[in-house]
């Protein structure tokens, strides 16, 4: 029984390990999508840094970016820039690989 719970104890700590990674990059994709955002609302230095991170509080405890990606989608209408859902989107995936790249 001694391999069987070595074995278990092991799958235990890859499965922690890679949770705490995801939430990493989850939490940096987030801020570094509410940075390419804030810029476009013309947001700079620490008005910018608080709405990136505002956004990368949101929806923590959840895997989708729904909720980010709407508030910026809001933001953006509200202030007239126009960028759709489409391309925050595509700028929530390209930052998903730069996180993953910069946690690597």
């Amino acid at each position: 029984m001694t391999g069987f719970d070595d074995r278990e104890k092991a799958l235990e700590a890859k499965f922690e390990h890679d949770e705490e990674v995801a939430f990493k990059v989850r939490s940096r994709r987030r801020r570094l999508l509410g940075l390419w955002a804030a810029e476009h609302l013309g947001l700079t230095g620490s008005d910018a840094q608080a709405y990136a991170d505002e956004l990368a509080a949101l929806g923590l405890h959840r895997h989708g970016d729904d909720e980010a990606i709407q508030r910026i989608a809001d933001d953006f209408a509200a202030k007239g820039v126009a960028l759709d859902i489409v391309r925050i989107k595509l700028e929530c995936d390209r930052f998903e690989r730069e996180a993953k790249a910069q946690l690597g």
